[in-house]
């Protein structure tokens, strides 16, 4: 209040007996504080109309400017800590679960070479997520004769199967992959054979590298502790109502030679993998347990020999382009864009690693 209208009320307050106010107590003013604050009651929202819609813009304006704000401080305080906040895919922003097959490849780095510290340096994988953060599990619902609960199981155990067969230090250190082979139906005699034959004698038929990653802890050393994938899960009904899931995942493994040395290669592994959780009324299965339908590979700097069992990733400085000494196909292998083909004879060329 002004000076000169405080002292006119003064003067005229003291004619009429009319005492001055008083400042309000803190209860009192709590309560109308109350008052201005408390919101109207809601008014439920019945879908559009053919009047026009107005939305209340002063809430959104009060939330975006206090975002500005807190945006605002952050940089002043870490100029360097936001960048990539606004998800344009910033060098060295971490990407997004992929939730669809992309439309285009990762783009190329200059400067791709792989460090012990840095493995993933100069690849597309160094903003790909570790382990199974980076394979996307879809929400579930009822399909086929599971409910939505067991769908969810379903997916939740395909996952687990990439984990066991692809991910497990000790499986990728040369262990027989135990937790994986549990999840797969001990009725499917032709695939218990493949499995039990290419662990024990792997050849050309019988590959366990097909469905399992394993490194020949003589010869390669896996580099830190993470492995990085980019991939997703989908499923659909099948036949006779099972749930069918398709496991599409890229794996990034940086691997060293086993006697030493700082030279880093990167083996890069894409399965396409099809399972079905069958219904146990229908097909001879176990609980927990789902049918192989199918298995696709494609692998980068894994070794062009006869199977061994293990991946052999060739050390010595050759370029990803010396790895396909019959150039008879190219392959990106981050790129993504299309479904796995069928089985490619000899060995092709990497376009990068």
């Amino acid at each position: 209040m002004p000076d000169e209208v405080w002292e006119e009320f003064l003067r005229t307050s003291a004619d009429s007996g009319v005492t001055a106010p008083k400042e309000p107590s803190a209860r009192a003013r709590e309560a109308a504080a109350g008052l201005r604050t408390e919101p109207a009651e809601p008014t439920p929202w019945r879908g559009p109309t053919s009047a026009s819609l107005r939305p209340r813009r002063r809430k959104g304006w009060y939330v975006a400017g206090f975002a500005a704000a807190v945006a605002l401080l952050l940089v002043a305080l870490d100029p360097g800590g936001v960048v990539g906040w606004s998800g344009d895919g910033g060098t060295g922003a971490p990407l997004a679960q992929e939730t669809a097959r992309p439309e285009q490849a990762p783009p190329a780095d200059a400067d791709g070479r792989a460090t012990l510290a840095e493995p993933f340096r100069g690849s597309p994988a160094a903003r790909w997520a570790s382990g199974t953060a980076g394979i996307t599990v879809p929400a579930a619902k009822a399909t086929g004769w599971m409910t939505k609960p067991e769908v969810e199981r379903a997916l939740a155990r395909t996952r687990d199967f990439l984990a066991s067969s692809s991910l497990d230090p000790a499986v990728l250190r040369g262990g027989r992959p135990g937790k994986a082979i549990a999840l797969m139906n001990p009725h499917q005699k032709d695939v218990t054979t493949f499995v039990s034959t290419s662990l024990s004698a792997p050849g050309e038929d019988h590959d366990p590298l097909m469905l399992f990653s394993r490194f020949d802890p003589a010869q390669a050393r896996l580099v830190g502790d993470e492995v990085r994938t980019r991939g997703r899960l989908t499923y659909r009904e099948g036949e006779r109502g099972a749930v069918e899931v398709t496991a599409d995942v890229t794996f990034v493994y940086p691997v060293a030679p086993a006697g030493g040395g700082d030279e880093v290669v990167r083996v890069i592994v894409r399965r396409e993998t099809v399972v079905s959780w069958d219904d146990p009324s229908k097909v001879a299965t176990e609980a927990g347990t789902f049918t192989l339908l199918s298995y696709k590979l494609d692998m980068t700097n894994g070794g062009c020999g006869a199977p061994t069992g293990f991946f052999r990733p060739q050390f010595g400085g050759g370029s990803p382009a010396e790895s396909g000494p019959d150039g008879s196909h190219t392959v990106d292998p981050y790129d993504r864009t299309a479904p796995l083909g069928e089985g490619r004879d000899g060995c092709g060329t990497a376009t990068r690693s």
